[in-house]
């Protein structure tokens, strides 16, 4: 019978761990949807960003109540993984506590574990009442309804449940370890299961280890339901979070991108000798013409793309940003999140297609997001300092703009008017180079 449990094990974890892997290279194909860039210069400075930021939280403790109560869940998540591959090993050789041969030291991290699990009980049930009950203005903008919204208090619900399970888990083990039933050898310390194993006294040794078993398995379907649904899921940052800060732009905050082929013109207009054939690559009749800027997520780069999936929809950036403060329609964690969706509907489409992108008649621009809300920004980069994860809702709203101005000559009249000053007379106002120091005489 034994052996029945353990290979039913296996084959539940195999078909968690092949459900996962099917849905990791569904997302890295639509990460590859986007354009290439290279962002591999100074991996010193890539690495450190990735240890401070990611790893080391330094941007969650700006607001210190969510940020100490993260890293409660962060670290906890972290550290009960190892407990989670010592469940695995005796799952598939029918072990018990096969690490407690570490003797004082195994003590030392169940413990430590136990007392992580009860801190993200705290830190969950602090975040459902800021959520459900507190109502923090960004946690009920306009933006996050729906399964937005569902999905945040899915996931606290989640990883509540997955606390318990494991200290009662430890409960009713202690238990029979006290009793010496079985296979329950002494292993291990319980500074706060300690206290719900007497709800347990006076029960049949039986029925324990029925619970044990019971909230044992539970346990790991519960781990591996989580770990499927977070592709579904905001929380998807879990794993994304790093290469997401190891791939971040290293350059000045507002400093933007030229465009290759734009650069390439104004050096040809400038040098009245150059050859605009010369350089040129042979045609391709085929080749589709490069988009200036971006009408779809195919336009985006893949780091912009990563940066959707990796979007907490914490809604720090939008609580920052100037432009919705005051009233505008822009919000920069809708742009992520109507990027990401966006981005799973062209999935979506490449899957019924067998692998091809049938055109929809729908893009990001406009289907999704509106040029009201591109024009709303003010481009202060505030969205971008704000991210706890280093995401730059900015360089997509740029990227879009630039195709509304240079695809479609569709920006703003006040921006228009800008523009034909500076061509017609070398700035934005509306004077002649020879009127331009007529201040100066004025009183």
């Amino acid at each position: 019978m034994a052996y029945l449990d353990n290979i039913f094990f296996v084959i539940l974890l195999a078909l968690g761990g092949g459900y996962f892997a099917m849905n990791v290279k569904k997302l890295i194909r639509n990460i590859k949807l986007g354009r290439d860039i290279n962002r591999t210069d100074n991996p010193s400075a890539r690495w450190h960003n990735m240890a401070l930021i990611a790893l080391g939280q330094s941007k969650m403790v700006r607001r210190p109540v969510a940020g100490i109560l993260h890293i409660f869940v962060y670290v906890g998540f972290v550290i009960i993984n190892i407990e989670v591959l010592e469940i695995v090993i005796d799952g598939i050789f029918g072990t018990h506590r096969v690490f407690s041969f570490l003797g004082g030291f195994y003590s030392f991290l169940i413990g430590s574990f136990e007392i992580l699990a009860l801190l993200v009980i705290v830190a969950v049930v602090t975040f459902l009442i800021r959520r459900n009950i507190v109502k923090l203005k960004r946690f009920i903008h306009s933006d996050l309804k729906g399964w937005p919204k569902s999905d945040a208090n899915y996931i606290l619900y989640i990883e509540t449940v997955l606390m318990v399970f494991f200290l009662v888990m430890n409960a009713a083990d202690y238990h029979l370890q006290l009793l010496g039933f079985g296979d329950y050898h002494h292993a291990g310390a319980f500074p706060i299961s300690q206290f719900i194993q007497p709800i347990f006294n006076g029960m049949d040794s039986g029925v324990v280890m029925m619970i044990e078993r019971a909230v044992w398995w539970m346990h790991i379907i519960g781990i591996l339901f989580f770990l499927n649904y977070l592709y579904y899921s905001k929380h998807l940052h879990i794993l994304l979070a790093f290469p997401n800060t190891w791939y971040a732009d290293l350059n000045p905050k507002g400093q933007f991108d030229n465009l290759e082929s734009v650069t390439n013109e104004v050096k040809l207009m400038m040098d009245p000798n150059a050859d605009p054939f010369a350089a040129a690559p042979p045609a391709d009749e085929n080749a589709v013409p490069q988009k200036f800027g971006a009408q779809d997520v195919q336009d985006l780069n893949w780091v912009q793309l990563m940066n959707a999936y990796t979007c907490t929809e914490c809604g720090r950036c939008t609580s920052s940003c100037p432009a919705n403060i005051t009233g505008k329609k822009l919000s920069p964690r809708k742009i992520m999140m109507d990027t990401r969706d966006r981005l799973e509907e062209v999935g979506r489409n490449i899957d019924a297609n067998k692998g091809v992108f049938v055109p929809d008649n729908k893009t990001l621009l406009n289907d999704y997001i509106t040029p009201e809300e591109l024009w709303a920004c003010t481009s202060c980069n505030a969205c971008v300092e704000e991210c706890p994860v280093n995401i730059s809702p900015l360089s997509i709203i740029i990227d879009m703009r630039r195709y509304l101005v240079m695809e479609q000559s569709a920006a703003p009249m006040s921006l228009n008017a800008m523009m034909t000053n500076v061509e017609n007379n070398g700035a934005p106002w509306q004077y002649s180079q020879q009127d331009r120091l007529n201040w100066k005489n004025e009183n």
